[in-house]
């Protein structure tokens, strides 16, 4: 059934009406992509001769207004329908043309022309070897187009020489697949696949795409319509339904003989002869055999299931001891069977060789490029999370480290203060902990110049006062409402404490609250089960941030640490 598959053009095909009388002087109206439209609607209608006199026309244009792209596609529309010597010709000259041509259709398209060429001609084993070019140059320009192209018309090739299975996962791929071909191309995909399904027997798959085939074509395209009820054809006669075979297949005959569809014909008598053949009607099974030789010595086109057809007519003839028909009938057969050897021979050596091979090269090496890639990304994951392992276990340690001097601090304070060496808020709290000034303390020489001793020891004795009631518990002191209650100015308040107390203003105040935390907390368990807001409340502290922030400073701890080492370490 090989030879009943079409082959693919180049161009996307559109349905336009077209006239039925066509002349020079009509045919000026179009544009050349109408003309090409045309003569595609035309000659894949089987109407060669009016698709002719277009390609002729077209071509005549394009070389009158030198249009080279134009000239090259009037080579491809006439090449078509030619014999073989001359549809190499104009490809030749499309060859010529196109040399100098900057695209990426060239020369891949060349060769893919030929190779359907050969293909129609019956020259298999030159068709592989074009259709393998034209792959390889589709691969070089990177044109996907061209590439499907050629793996669906070597998947023909497969089909030629048996590898039905293989042939009928390309035709599907590329059917149901995202892809640009064309409305027609689909249409001769579908076509192919249900002629493969019935090569292998998935006789309700074929089914399916017969009966929505025939469904669709009835009205709008009678060609397909009875190429597709030869195929239902058949279908009957492998489920060996020989009456509706007969009636079908019959019908399609009388379709092709008046189109003049030579190798569609010869498919069907074959199937007819089965057909009759299934029927015990065995001479009409002859007499549609014998017709089938006769196209065969017409056309020199052979397919695989010719050796069938001349078997039957030799195991006829031998039983009707018509010896002259029988020694005819085998030298027919040896002949046929001589250019299928080789073509088969030649087909099934060099397709593994340059293209089944070549091809699970390629995929071995895009599976290898993806294990590779896969491999570098998962080793740079790997290297990443060792590195984010690295550093929260850096982070862990660190804080862990970090909390543990806490601990050490909060132990400190804590043992300090039940030992009650806790000084006067003028002091330092823990002698191992500094108080870092926020200012720069003024040299006593100078501070002495500008305050008399006795207002110095007076600001002092008022301190002394503040700091024992606890007044720095109070919300909102500041600097200036503190040298009022204490009736100085800000300017000597503030010159005594950075003199005497070693530190500003607000580290004064903060150190007095902090100093005051540290010893409430250890001694009053109420107050250590308050809420950090309302403790930072009782400090004086607007919010528990401030409270938070100037704790640490003053500490070099944590409050939660430092209350949690007070319940640990402090028997109430």
């Amino acid at each position: 059934m090989m030879k009943l598959k079409f082959h693919f053009f180049f161009i996307a095909f559109t349905n336009l009406l077209y006239a039925q009388k066509i002349s020079s002087d009509s045919l000026k109206v179009y544009t050349y992509d109408d003309l090409e439209t045309k003569f595609y609607n035309l000659n894949n209608s089987d109407q060669k001769k009016k698709s002719s006199l277009i390609a002729s026309y077209y071509l005549k244009k394009a070389k009158a207004e030198n249009k080279v792209n134009y000239i090259a596609e009037g080579y491809v529309l006439m090449h078509f329908n030619k014999p073989l010597d001359i549809g190499l010709k104009y490809l030749d000259s499309l060859n010529s043309v196109t040399k100098h041509l900057i695209s990426n259709k060239y020369p891949t398209r060349i060769y893919l022309l030929k190779g359907n060429l050969y293909f129609y001609y019956d020259d298999q084993i030159k068709a592989l070897e074009n259709y393998i070019l034209g792959l390889k140059y589709a691969r070089e320009k990177k044109n996907v187009r061209q590439i499907r192209i050629a793996e669906i018309s070597i998947a023909n090739l497969n089909n030629y020489i048996g590898k039905h299975k293989e042939a009928a996962k390309t035709f599907r791929h590329y059917l149901y697949g995202e892809n640009d071909l064309s409305q027609y191309e689909k249409q001769d995909l579908h076509l192919n696949l249900t002629s493969t399904y019935l090569d292998i027997n998935k006789l309700d798959s074929a089914n399916i795409l017969i009966k929505q085939a025939l469904g669709t074509y009835k009205l709008d395209n009678p060609h397909l319509y009875y190429k597709y009820l030869s195929l239902d054809g058949l279908l009957y006669l492998k489920k060996k339904n020989y009456k509706l075979a007969i009636d079908e297949l019959e019908k399609s005959k009388d379709f092709f003989i008046k189109q003049s569809n030579e190798l569609r014909l010869s498919y069907t008598l074959m199937y007819l002869g089965q057909a009759y053949e299934g029927a015990k009607q065995e001479q009409k099974a002859i007499e549609n055999y014998t017709k089938i030789d006769s196209l065969v010595k017409k056309t020199n086109n052979t397919f695989p299931e010719l050796r069938d057809v001349y078997t039957s007519l030799i195991d006829h003839y031998k039983k009707t001891n018509d010896k002259e028909k029988l020694l005819y009938y085998i030298d027919r057969f040896l002949k046929v069977d001589m250019i299928l050897d080789d073509q088969y021979y030649f087909i099934s050596k060099e397709l593994p060789k340059k293209y089944d091979t070549p091809k699970l090269t390629k995929e071995k090496e895009e599976v290898i490029n993806s294990l590779e890639k896969r491999k570098f990304i998962m080793n740079i994951s790997l290297v990443v999370l060792i590195l984010i392992l690295l550093l929260l276990t850096f982070l862990y340690y660190k804080s862990k480290k970090k909390q543990k001097k806490y601990k050490k601090i909060a132990q400190d304070l804590i043992s300090s203060v039940e030992k009650k060496d806790m000084v006067t808020s003028d002091t330092k709290t823990v002698e191992s902990l500094p108080d870092a000034p926020n200012e720069i303390i003024e040299d006593e020489s100078k501070t002495n110049k500008i305050i008399s001793e006795d207002i110095s020891s007076s600001i002092l004795k008022e301190l002394e006062i503040f700091e024992t009631k606890e007044l720095f518990l109070k919300k909102g002191i500041t600097l200036s409402s503190l040298s009022k209650q204490i009736k100085t100015n800000t300017t000597y308040l503030s010159d005594v404490i950075n003199t005497h107390k070693g530190k500003n203003f607000a580290t004064y105040i903060n150190d007095l609250r902090i100093d005051y935390a540290l010893n409430k907390l250890v001694k009053d368990k109420k107050f250590r089960s308050y809420k950090l807001v309302v403790i930072a409340e009782e400090l004086g502290y607007n919010n528990e941030q401030a409270f938070a922030i100037a704790f640490k400073r003053k500490t070099g701890t944590t409050l939660s640490i430092y209350i949690k080492e007070i319940e640990k370490t402090v028997a109430l």
